[in-house]
């Protein structure tokens, strides 16, 4: 199968994850890229997040049209993390490759294991839903230091990994800042765009060395497949759903480890 015929399919798996699961379906892109695509594990964290920027940007504009995107709060969480963000794209490259994928693989694995947890996701958002409203609950106290933490950790594993870390941003918009799930969903849009391009900016070896011939079609199909993702959301069982991908996950995980590990 070609190179081109791959990158497409891939890319629509990945983005009907996406649309269908509101988060975690870019977790596929690097695995993808490294066992399908015969690329590096460093210049498959690097078109990851060149998938992810362009995947990220056109749904956060879907999402702000519609009023679910809280600027202020992903402001705050998304310039948390730039630094660590751009300082652990700028460390990527230069760790060991079976390292990198272990730490990806480890990852993964965390991201299937919340993904099996859909009660807890429930509680989070019923949490949201009685504080204050928009977020208020970060406004005092230990809010605003726990956001700036949460987004240096969500920053240095974007730059670092190449996912964008919606499976783990949308809980700490959720819980940390108090956003509702419609609201948390739409801004860890804004968290994960701009952590992946502050990454970006300090690639500048391995992104030059991207295959645009594969990215580009890539990138494409899961734009295309996330809205084919949103459709399924709509008419299939999303625990159903959740449980499917993170069984699917889990086994790419450990394949990934293993061959970290031989």
């Amino acid at each position: 199968m070609s190179p081109l015929v791959l990158a497409l399919l891939a890319g629509a798996a990945v983005g009907l994850a996406l649309g269908a699961l509101g988060g975690g379906g870019s977790v596929l892109a690097v695995p993808a890229l490294v066992y399908l695509l015969d690329f590096t594990p460093a210049a498959a964290t690097t078109a990851a997040l060149i998938i992810v920027v362009l995947t990220s940007s056109t749904a956060l504009y879907a999402h702000a049209r519609a009023g679910d995107v809280r600027w202020k709060a992903g402001a705050l969480v998304a310039a948390a993390g730039l630094l660590p963000a751009a300082a652990a794209g700028a460390a990527a490259s230069r760790l060991p490759q079976p390292l990198l994928t272990a730490a990806f693989a480890v990852v993964a694995a965390s991201a299937a294991v919340t993904m099996l947890r859909p009660g807890r996701a429930a509680a989070d958002a019923a949490a949201a839903d009685g504080a204050a409203a928009g977020g208020a609950a970060a406004a005092g106290g230990a809010g605003p230091a726990r956001a700036v933490g949460a987004g240096a950790g969500l920053g240095a594993l974007t730059g670092l990994l190449g996912v964008g870390g919606g499976f783990l941003a949308v809980p700490a918009l959720v819980t940390v800042v108090g956003l509702g799930m419609r609201a948390a969903v739409g801004t860890s849009l804004l968290v994960i765009s701009a952590n992946a391009v502050a990454s970006l900016a300090t690639r500048g070896a391995t992104t030059a060395g991207i295959d645009w011939a594969v990215v580009g079609p890539f990138a494409g199909a899961a734009i295309l497949g996330a809205w084919d993702g949103r459709r399924l959301a709509a008419k299939a069982d999303g625990t159903l759903l959740r449980r499917a991908f993170a069984v699917a996950l889990l086994a790419v995980a450990a394949f990934m480890l293993a061959d970290a590990l031989t």
